[in-house]
Parts: C-alpha cells; sequence; structure tokens
C-alpha cells in the first residue's frame, strides 16, 4: 500500500510585506457659499426709508400750512372781555391800543413787558396818542417766552372774569401762542388778531425763511408738550 501525500501548507506570507490597501479617492473639498443677507435687514431698511419719506412729506405739509395761517388775514370781532399783546415789535402795540381806543374790549394786557418800562414809554416808543387811561391797561412784567405769556395772561383774565380775548401778536408767533393759551384757559374764546411787518412779505430774504422755519419747529415741539417738559426740568418757564 501507498502511503497517501501530505496536505500542502498554505503559504504564508512574510512580514512587512503586507500590500497596503487602496485609499478612497479624496472628496473634493466644497467652499462654503456667502450667508445671504437676512431678509429681516431688508425689512428693517425699507421700513426706514419708508418711515423717512413719511415724516419729510408730514413736515412739508404741516409747513404749508404754517404759513398760510400765519399769513391769513384777521378780523376782530365787535367787542370781547378782553385785549392781550404779547410784545415783541411796535405794530403789535400800536394794534393793540387801537384795538382799545375803537371799543373792541374794555381792558387790555401788555405781556412780557421788561422790567422798568412805564406805559408812558410804551406809547411814546409806538407813536400813540392820546395816551391810553392807565386805568385800562395792565403791564405784565413776569413773561419771558410765549408760555410765559400764557400763564401770566390766564392770571389776569381769572382775576378779571373774562370769557373772551383778543390775542395780538405777529402772524408767524400766532399758532403757537393760541397753542399756549387754549392750554391755560380751557374754554376761553380766543380771537387772533395777526399783526405783520411789511417785511414778513418779501420771500426772496433768506432771513424770513429761516424765522418761518424756526416758528413752524417751535410749533411742533410745543404739540409735543416739549417746552412745558423743559420748564420742569429747569425750573423755569421755558426754553
Amino acid at each position: 500500500m501507498t502511503k497517501p501525500a501530505p496536505p500542502k501548507k498554505a503559504p504564508t506570507r512574510k512580514s512587512g510585506t503586507t500590500k497596503p490597501r487602496p485609499r478612497a479617492p479624496a472628496k473634493p473639498r466644497q467652499v462654503a457659499a456667502p450667508a445671504p443677507v437676512p431678509a429681516r435687514r431688508h425689512r428693517w431698511r425699507s421700513n426706514l426709508g419708508l418711515l423717512l419719506m413719511v415724516l419729510i412729506v408730514g413736515w412739508c405739509g404741516g409747513f404749508l400750512w404754517f404759513l398760510s395761517n400765519a399769513y391769513s388775514p384777521s378780523v376782530p370781532p365787535a367787542h370781547a372781555d378782553g385785549i392781550v399783546v404779547l410784545t415783541g415789535g411796535e405794530d403789535r402795540l400800536a394794534t393793540a391800543f387801537r384795538l382799545l381806543n375803537e371799543g373792541r374790549a374794555d381792558r387790555l394786557l401788555v405781556s412780557g413787558v421788561p422790567m422798568g418800562i412805564s406805559l408812558h414809554d410804551m406809547t411814546a416808543s409806538a407813536h400813540i396818542a392820546p395816551e391810553p387811561d392807565d386805568q385800562r391797561v395792565t403791564l405784565g412784567h413776569q413773561a419771558l417766552t410765549t408760555l410765559g405769556n400764557a400763564q401770566e395772561t390766564a392770571g389776569w383774565a381769572q382775576a378779571h372774569a373774562m370769557h373772551s380775548l383778543i390775542v395780538v401778536t405777529a402772524g408767524y408767533h400766532m399758532p403757537r401762542a393760541l397753542l399756549e393759551l387754549s392750554r391755560e384757559m380751557p374754554g376761553m374764546q380766543l380771537y387772533p388778531m395777526r399783526v405783520q411787518p411789511a417785511a414778513i412779505y418779501d420771500g426772496t430774504r433768506a432771513h424770513i425763511w429761516r424765522l418761518m422755519v424756526a416758528e413752524y419747529t417751535k410749533w411742533l415741539l410745543a404739540q409735543m408738550k416739549f417746552t412745558r417738559m423743559a420748564a420742569v426740568l429747569l425750573g423755569t418757564q421755558a426754553a
């Protein structure tokens, strides 16, 4: 009998001769796309632009109303309980004394008169003759501002139980004056008597437009009661 052949051994690999496995191909690196601008920022800019547009249109529309009001002619009533003139020009004084002489009211308050100025001084500067009866004219020396004029006028009107007043001041000053007076005297009937200096009609002068813009801005601040807040903070009548 023949002996069976021994089984063949599987060939063994020598250490260090193992072939490395092929690496997977590297994926291309993706470049991050720039982050998109949030839509919220676009909406914010759009809303801001719209707000500015509304403010500009509103300011211009209000300014046109202010000019129309400032240049409106005034017709005094047949009679009122009193007349108040807010000092600031000879034309205002002359108009107020003329209304008093015409019998439009029985009493006159000149609000905001500097200390040391008498009735004779005022009538002489305004070229008023004859001089009115000092029993009918009161000189107010306390007011320094439009708010002060309103407060001074309110005290005077209350002392004489008045219910109607003719208000004499410049046309550009009238909106703010009526605003402050109506706040101090709710229910008081106010009749505006606008005084227009001749120079106010010269639209070619830059300082006339600066005056109008400044007065319009003051009226806007008065609407927001800014002057009253300033008065409380500063301890004065108003800025």
